[in-house]
């Protein structure tokens, strides 16, 4: 009974909130782990036809599901999920480190990236950058494993193995690994997680006060010289990234607590964390803001609303003030729904009311759910209530080099069809677009015979991804109402995400023969 309860409860709120305008611009993602096989692949394998058809099926269950964007761990542990002159292929994909997939003409970053893009979806690259292994086990390790190449660069701590951070050449190391990637493949942006220095274990100390006597000589502390590595390599990447591909973002997912008012009275939280970024993983997230290293940030706020140590809408606030005027997201721990033994995540309306938060907060641009498992697995019905928070489309957000890049030009929206008793929707691209063609198209649906409100995103009715072998592009409306007349526009959209003036309008008569009006300037 009580579970009935809660389901109409939930079913109660979402029809609520689905009710009112969901925002145009909003970035949802979703987080696609690949270490230890958490999300994907589900089971290490090398034949490349499961590895494609379950990467379709994701993407397929992430468009149900509304989002927009997946970030996906390529390097979960000093190895890659695509063929590398520098790191090994990783057994999470393979089942073996430095076995390729059978097929050696199969590179699955690639593969992943174009469905990824021909869905409309954005593609982030998420690195590790300093975790060497999972574990001690060296003999499983590829013989091009650093560990091998570089043992000097590689420091034990607990029951992994890490790249030292205090090393010049690491940095120098993890870049080129980054660069390689951003060199070779068309992602969006470069994602990085909260792994900075390890989680701290109680009662040991990381091992590096050798390194310390040796380069941290200027600095007053040995925390403030950790934070100044972990720095360097933010900055170097950021340069990096920069230098080759400017339109390509860079953002980081930091621990949800960069201090406590207990450790920093004017600028932590109101929140008692047993850890923070700042103190215990040397991630100066606010600096690296500030200074406009990062064009993202994803703080994962993984606990619930009025959590003592931690609540969610305090954590909120904070990070709202304290963004630098970069993007700011927001992630969440959907992995505890339905899990978790406390209470608030016990109830469906957890997640739905964060989202609720998150849209009034006016500077937050869109959310994260981590991860993938927990979408697919749908427990609490989580996916389902994350599906009636996005019942619209939704762009992404403006990027920040968005005035760098011109828009494009309006395409030629041609006669409509009828397709099925529905309408039939067909343009072709600005001829003077073709050299730099559009990332995707966005179709809008105005109801009678005059074109609307271009800002409301109630008029998306679909979103179209570029095709360079598609000459004329075409878009069925299976959501047209018989007997009513409808007005389409569409609009070219560019790397930014920035739109292109509208199309010529055309309108439809939805009924049993296409009777068609003159198109609208």
């Amino acid at each position: 009974m009580r579970m009935i309860m809660l389901v109409l409860l939930l079913c109660s709120t979402l029809r609520a909130q689905a009710q009112g305008a969901a925002p145009k611009r909003e970035f949802r993602g979703v987080w696609v782990a690949t270490v230890a096989n958490i999300d994907y692949p589900a089971k290490p394998g090398v034949n490349s036809i499961a590895l494609k058809e379950q990467w379709r099926q994701l993407l397929a269950l992430y468009k149900s599901a509304g989002l927009n964007a997946v970030i996906v761990q390529v390097r979960p542990a000093g190895d890659a999920l695509y063929p590398s002159s520098l790191v090994p292929w990783s057994r999470f994909l393979t089942g073996k480190q430095g076995l390729g997939p059978e097929d050696p003409d199969f590179d699955p970053l690639a593969f992943m990236i174009a469905e990824t893009h021909a869905s409309g979806m954005e593609f982030h690259a998420w690195f590790n950058p300093y975790r060497a292994t999972t574990d001690l086990d060296t003999a499983s390790l590829a013989p091009g494993h650093i560990f091998y190449r570089n043992r000097d660069w590689i420091i034990r701590y607990g029951s992994r193995l890490y790249f030292n951070p205090a090393l010049p050449a690491v940095r120098a190391h993890i870049t080129d690994v980054v660069g390689e990637v951003v060199d070779r493949y068309p992602i969006d942006a470069v994602h990085i997680d909260d792994y900075f220095y390890p989680y701290k274990i109680q009662g040991e100390v990381f091992p590096d006060s050798l390194d310390f006597s040796k380069f941290g000589r200027a600095y007053a502390s040995i925390h403030d010289w950790r934070r100044s590595n972990v720095d360097a390599l933010i900055e170097r990447l950021s340069n990096r990234i920069k230098q080759s591909k400017p339109h390509v973002q860079f953002g980081v997912s930091p621990f949800g607590v960069w201090r406590n008012q207990a450790q920093d009275p004017l600028r932590g939280s109101a929140t008692k964390a047993g850890m923070t970024c700042y103190d215990d993983l040397y991630a100066d997230i606010l600096k690296w803001t500030s200074q406009g290293w990062v064009d993202y940030v994803v703080p994962q706020l993984y606990w619930h609303i009025g959590f003592e140590l931690a609540d969610f809408k305090t954590l909120l606030q904070w990070w709202e003030q304290n963004h630098h005027g970069r993007l700011l997201y927001v992630g969440h721990g959907v992995y505890k729904a339905g899990t978790n033994a406390e209470p608030a995540w016990q109830r469906p309306t957890e997640i739905p009311t964060q989202l609720g938060l998150v849209r009034q907060a006016e500077s937050v641009r869109g959310s994260v759910y981590f991860s993938s498992t927990s979408l697919v697995n749908n427990t609490l019905g989580v996916r389902d209530s994350i599906r009636q928070q996005y019942h619209t489309p939704a762009l992404l957000p403006l990027a920040p080099y968005a005035a760098q890049l011109k828009a494009h030009h309006p395409p030629r929206l041609t006669r409509p069809k009828v397709k099925d008793s529905m309408p039939f929707i067909r343009w072709r691209p600005s001829l003077k677009d073709m050299k730099s063609p559009p990332r995707y198209y966005v179709i809008y649906r105005f109801a009678g015979t005059g074109i609307g409100d271009f800002d409301d995103a109630r008029n998306i009715v679909g979103v179209s991804a570029w095709s360079s072998a598609a000459k004329t592009f075409k878009f069925v409306d299976e959501t047209a109402i018989p007997d009513n007349s409808y007005t389409y526009c569409v609009v070219a959209v560019n790397g930014a995400h920035a739109e292109s003036q509208p199309s010529m309008a055309k309108t439809y008569y939805a009924g049993r023969y296409g009777v068609f009006r003159k198109g609208y300037p």
